[in-house]
């Protein structure tokens, strides 16, 4: 999957999270997914836990971070 699609995958909506970028229109924020991440959580076990989420909507996540921050996170 290419970038521009992966990240087709982060919306925003004004009336969740004030707007902060989510996934594709669900009540989990990019900086949510990032911050389980970075604290140990897996992406297997993030998958198990959100029935909904795909490997793609993590994948969207990193790439977002990337993309606006400059700086790829390491898992």
């Amino acid at each position: 999957m290419n970038k521009r699609t992966l990240l087709q995958r982060i919306t925003s909506n004004a009336e969740i999270f004030g707007g902060k970028p989510i996934i594709r229109g669900h009540r989990l924020a990019v900086e949510h997914v990032l911050g389980m991440l970075a604290a140990g959580e897996t992406p297997k076990s993030l998958l198990e836990n959100y029935s909904w989420l795909e490997k793609e909507d993590i994948d969207a996540c990193l790439l977002f971070d990337k993309e606006t921050t400059g700086k790829e996170m390491r898992l």
